[in-house]
């Protein structure tokens, strides 16, 4: 038996989650698969380097008979046919009971970036999973307001997102090594709901994060496998739908799906880790990878549409679904004209997302959930989805998914500002446990903070010239960081966030990830 070591505090009802029988099949998958993730993260950094250096990506030579044959991914289980309305948000009690109860088709319970893993939101969101599963979760709140799922109601499908393959999970040692986080999040979750779910007419069904390679998906893949027979589920009852967010997975859609074919339930454009991801990878591939302000960016710049579309076409021609991204727009109860325009920013991208092929999207508040599916019945009608919409008359290459020099939009004063502010609030709402943070009615997650800090350093490394002609340079960003510093001096650990964003926003290596540095600090 493999040694365990738990080095986090208790947690209401921990006792429950981290059962011996639970921690051995956590333990298991650690052993049989952890030696392989290490591996798979070391040659992101060499393909990285290599990409750099040639400034360029492709489409890999040796799997174009996977391209270019004919082969479909498993049908989808009944409860995964109709997705048209998605949304997300942490496994808090009170946010996922309102995300159960909001309409939407699907809850994307969300264990990665709108979560920070304090070891007592780790075991605290499997503790809102488990009720949830079983239709007994329950939340009052400290004025005594009580909430629960409604009554005779039909509460959205679960959809799991663990972490990264990039995150270690600190409070957990498996045979004196820290465990993967995301085989902790997806072991606990799949151990004890797993069949509890198909009871209830649904099943164990993933988002799987962050993945660069095919090879990463067959990793996955083979996770499912094992813990399928570790369990006695049936094989090909885990379905799995992969966000392409990073730029070097966009090369591999038909390989990815490929590669979880039996478990594949389809792909989602993660726009804005996307957009993290291509700066990330050509940070030092010269100026023509330069982005403009964030704001800049839209999914109509002809990199992102050429992403989008090549996603559509791609899940569509393979039985999968293509699910859109999210609008980060959020209305304000107490502000009508930030909601009008939260509604229309919403109903505008839905619509293009609809419009384009989308079998359905993700929204982030209980109050775009009506927006989205208006949309989306409006195109969709009494259909669950558009599988048969085949976008055959798209075609993408190589060079159009790097066609960053055509996007619109330029840098500014202001767009250094505002990453640099953005960034330093969400690190603060971070570092106190809240993943998910409403910021100038936006909802950003560590994406946003990403982009924020990664643009910057592109930035400083490029002397890119800013619109009232000064060029970014370290001392101008710890100038204006010193500002919004002070202008930020009443929140909690606004030292702590400044210094953490200095750090990966300037220092001459760039740390793939900010959060894992940022997780040493929790």
């Amino acid at each position: 038996m493999v040694d365990i070591e738990m080095r986090g505090g208790p947690v209401e009802r921990d006792a429950e989650i981290l059962t011996p029988a639970a921690l051995e099949f956590v333990a298991g998958l650690h052993a049989a698969f952890a030696d392989r993730r290490a591996e798979l993260l070391e040659l992101r950094t060499v393909r990285r380097a290599r990409a750099a250096r040639d400034r360029a990506l492709d489409f890999l030579p040796e799997t174009r008979e996977i391209r270019e044959s004919d082969w479909r991914v498993a049908q989808a289980p009944p409860a995964l046919t109709d997705r048209r309305v998605e949304i997300t948000g942490p496994t808090e009690p009170k946010m996922a009971i309102n995300a159960l109860n909001s309409g939407a088709k699907v809850w994307l319970a969300d264990l990665e970036d709108a979560n920070t893993p304090h070891w007592h939101n780790v075991v605290s969101g499997q503790v809102t999973l488990y009720d949830a599963v079983r239709g007994t979760i329950a939340f009052t709140s400290p004025e005594g307001k009580r909430y629960a799922l409604h009554p005779g109601g039909t509460p959205a499908v679960i959809v799991v997102r663990p972490r990264g393959w990039h995150l270690d999970e600190k409070h957990l040692l498996v045979g004196g090594r820290r465990a993967v986080g995301a085989l902790v999040d997806f072991g606990l979750h799949f151990f004890h709901n797993a069949q509890a779910a198909l009871d209830r007419g649904a099943g164990p069904y993933y988002y799987l994060p962050k993945m660069e390679s095919h090879l990463e998906a067959r990793l996955w893949n083979d996770v499912f496998t094992h813990a399928q027979r570790e369990l006695g589920i049936a094989p090909g009852t885990v379905r799995a739908t992969v966000l392409i967010e990073t730029i070097p997975a966009a090369f591999e859609m038909d390989e990815i799906l490929y590669e979880l074919r039996e478990h594949a339930a389809g792909l989602n454009a993660g726009r804005w880790d996307y957009l993290f991801s291509l700066i990330k990878y050509f940070r030092d591939a010269g100026p023509e990878f330069v982005l403009p302000d964030r704001d800049s960016v839209t999914m109509t710049a002809p990199f992102m549409r050429a992403y989008t579309e090549l996603l559509v076409r791609t899940c569509h021609r393979r039985g999968a679904f293509a699910m859109g991204g999210m609008a980060a727009f959020i209305p304000n109860r107490r502000d009508p004209e930030v909601t009008t325009r939260a509604l229309a920013k919403v109903r505008e991208d839905k619509g293009r997302e609809a419009g384009d092929g989308f079998d359905g999207s993700w929204v982030a508040h209980p109050d775009l959930v009506p927006v989205c599916r208006e949309v989306f019945d409006g195109v969709l009608g009494e259909r669950p989805n558009q599988l048969d919409r085949l976008r055959g008359d798209v075609v993408v290459t190589a060079r159009d998914l790097l066609d960053v020099a055509a996007t619109p939009g330029s840098a500014t004063a202001a767009g250094l500002r505002a990453a640099v502010d953005v960034g330093v609030r969400y690190l603060v709402s971070w570092l106190a446990g809240n993943g998910a943070a409403a910021i100038h009615n936006l909802m950003e997650d560590a994406a946003t903070a990403e982009i924020s800090r990664s643009l910057v350093w592109q930035w400083v490394r490029n002397g890119v010239v800013l619109d009232d002609g000064a060029k970014v340079t370290d001392d101008l960003v710890r100038a204006v960081l010193a500002d919004v510093r002070a202008e930020l001096s009443d929140l909690d650990q606004v030292d702590i966030a400044a210094e953490l964003f200095a750090e990966v926003a300037l220092a001459q290596d760039y740390q793939d990830f900010l959060t894992v540095p940022a997780y040493e600090r929790i």
